[in-house]
């Protein structure tokens, strides 16, 4: 079942930004008071009441000037495409505009649902301006406080009302493995070799592939279900070259994944949307094996494979743990090399281990290494637990969080995993104040 979507849109400098961080409960969007300033679309996702869905921001629309970026208004279009719910952002204080007017024109248009959230109400005088936002002619209307986190509980029970909750398709027990990476890096042929039949159009056309496809298949006697990641749904050049729009699409897949395949073309190398991708599968917590696709391309494979092992760890620092496996989905050349890492990785994922070894690992780890003092303080570790799987997460009982340093977070991981398989899965370690649930 697809994960809902919501858009922000609205002119520059309403304020999406600051909803979109409370929303999602992280400050992920760049916040300034220069308007225009969020350029691309940000993705983030939201659980509220056993309901989830996906959060784009875009940049801000002023339909007013005959400059109006081009990269901006492509996002906006994007976004009505992908949306089942429109957040219509507007300014409480500064009234409504004709830029609003135009917005207003251009969502009359969309299908989808909009609710127009009147944002920087946290002024009494809101209450006598407020209604001119009528005039916008829509069902929904809710005043929200980005800055002052107020009126978010009535916008999201609104927001989720015609959700249904999120259910598995499948039966416990069965792998669902995801193929994401930008476009034409060869997704779908290395779906094809995987079921080592032609069940994915294959083209070398990027945004070949129009929605998710998942497949179940059969391997050593065991189900699994592999999901080919979607290219853009529009066709057109625009639609097709910009990479960054294929975000979303492997958000989805992502999040229906116990394991994400991260596929690189060997032949263009490493460019900065792949660690975008990735980094999305690290945030959410999924298993990942990375996959240099195209290897039948290479000369000197040998040395080729030392350099390529360099780069991913320069560029892949965030997610050392992932196994590498190098292929030609195109010939099948080393496609026998993947499947075994793909379930090395999701095992690992739901490693448990038990509470006696993981405090002995750490209580050892403290004492062969003990974190300096911070004015007069230092940290103590009184106790440690697992607490969850997918990605395996530990809490650690401490006589104060803020003294942890990242860098002793990362000496710690560092021991966990010397001592316990979990390659190709990240680790979470929650530090907890002593009596702190």
């Amino acid at each position: 079942m697809k994960k809902p979507v919501v858009a922000l849109l609205g002119r520059p400098n309403v304020g999406k930004s600051t909803i979109f961080n409370r929303l999602v409960g992280k400050k992920i969007s760049i916040i300034e008071d220069t308007p225009g300033i969020t350029r691309d679309r940000i993705y983030g996702n939201v659980s509220y009441n056993d309901y989830n869905f996906h959060l784009i921001d875009t940049g801000g629309i002023d339909l007013s000037k005959e400059s109006f970026n081009e990269d901006i208004k492509i996002q906006a279009s994007l976004a009505l495409d992908e949306a089942d719910v429109i957040l219509f952002v507007v300014d409480g204080k500064e009234g409504l505009t004709s830029n609003d007017l135009a917005i207003r024109d251009m969502l009359v248009k969309s299908t989808c649902k909009v609710i127009v959230v009147i944002n920087k109400c946290d002024s009494k005088l809101i209450n006598d301006t407020e209604y001119e936002f009528y005039e916008l002619g829509f069902e929904h209307y809710y005043k929200v406080s980005g800055e002052h986190n107020t009126g978010f509980s009535d916008l999201l029970d609104e927001i989720v009302k015609d959700f249904i909750k999120i259910e598995d398709d499948y039966e416990d027990g069965i792998v669902k493995f995801s193929v994401i990476g930008r476009p034409n890096v060869g997704k779908s042929s290395l779906v094809n070799a995987i079921l080592n039949e032609e069940r994915v159009i294959v083209s070398d056309i990027a945004g070949t592939t129009r929605d998710a496809i998942d497949t179940p298949f059969t391997y050593h006697g065991e189900r699994y279900v592999v999901i080919d990641t979607a290219g853009m749904r529009k066709k057109g050049r625009i639609y097709e070259n910009v990479e960054k729009y294929s975000l979303l699409r492997s958000m989805k897949a992502i999040d229906r994944s116990d394991v994400c395949l991260i596929v690189i073309n060997a032949e263009e190398g490493i460019v900065e949307h792949d660690k975008h991708i990735a980094g999305y599968a690290l945030e959410a917590g999924k298993a990942v094996v990375i996959v240099v696709n195209k290897w039948d391309l290479i000369d000197d494979k040998d040395n080729a494979i030392k350099k390529w092992k360099q780069d991913i760890m320069n560029n892949f620092q965030f997610m050392s743990f992932a196994k590498i496996v190098f292929l030609s989905a195109k010939t099948k050349k080393r496609i026998h090399t993947l499947m075994p890492e793909v379930l090395i990785a999701y095992e690992n994922s739901k490693r448990q281990i038990k509470t006696s070894a993981l405090n002995e690992i750490i209580t050892e780890a403290y004492d062969l290494n003990k974190p300096p003092s911070y004015k007069g303080k230092r940290l103590k570790i009184y106790f440690s637990s697992q607490v969850g799987n997918q990605p395996p997460t530990f809490n650690i009982q401490v006589n104060s969080k803020g003294l942890v340093h990242f860098s002793y977070e990362r000496y710690l991981e560092n021991k966990i995993r010397e001592s316990f398989d979990f390659s190709g899965t990240p680790i979470i370690l929650q530090f907890k104040n002593k009596g702190e649930m």
